[in-house]
């Protein structure tokens, strides 16, 4: 039986006592600080940090939040805001990890669900290309374009060299909407259409083009776009 919490405890101390559930988002952040300043308290840090989050929307503006806007808060120095970075993108890749154990590409949820923190963050539009077996594993992700998606430079070529470079049964195309809005826009319709043409004369099929915004995700499969 867990001893009674006291007030006032450090949060390594609680953690070592109660466990992590026992933490909140400002004692944890202090237990991954450390330390503190001569005027300044892990605690008070960890305040800092969190005041500065919530100012863009929350936890996950954490990877949005660059290492000289963490500097600039005093007493954050560049090993305390590398740190913090690299937290945000562990929890990134563990959600994606969780997903991956499972993973069969056989439904857009359990894409979109794999893809999600990886692209929900992106500010700039990123397509990747996913290479799939015959039972719908994942082969590749290949990234086909960073920037703003267009028909005209995204190169159909491209994407069956290396579809056919990974011996794939079938494709699957993939992008983010840095606002956040999965709506698809008329160039991604297009892109989508011409893409499957092309794999239908050489038998690759393409299943879906699956949308990423804030949270949530279009499937043109799904809107009969595809």
């Amino acid at each position: 039986m867990k001893e009674k919490m006291q007030d006032g405890e450090k949060p390594y101390e609680k953690f070592v006592k109660y466990g992590a559930e026992s933490l909140t988002e400002q004692e944890l952040l202090a237990v991954i600080l450390r330390t503190g300043t001569k005027n300044c308290s892990a605690m008070e840090l960890a305040g800092c940090i969190l005041s500065l989050s919530k100012r863009k929307n929350g936890l996950n503006m954490l990877h949005h939040i660059s290492l000289n806007e963490l500097m600039n808060i005093p007493g954050i120095g560049e090993v305390k805001a590398v740190k913090v970075k690299c937290i945000a993108e562990l929890a990134k890749r563990m959600a994606q990890q969780k997903v991956e154990e499972q993973l069969k590409f056989d439904k857009p949820e359990t894409v979109a669900s794999y893809f999600m923190e990886e692209l929900r963050h992106e500010e700039k539009e990123k397509i990747l290309l996913l290479s799939l077996d015959n039972k719908l594993h994942l082969i590749e992700k290949y990234i086909l374009s960073i920037g703003t998606i267009n028909a005209s430079l995204l190169s159909t070529r491209e994407v069956f060299v290396q579809a056919l470079k990974n011996q794939a049964s079938f494709i699957m195309l993939l992008h983010n909407h840095p606002s956040g809005d999965p709506v698809p826009s008329k160039q991604d319709i297009a892109i989508t259409k011409k893409i499957k043409e092309a794999g239908e004369l050489i038998e690759i099929n393409v299943l879906d083009h699956i949308i990423i915004g804030n949270g949530c995700y279009v499937s043109l499969k799904e809107y009969g776009l595809l």
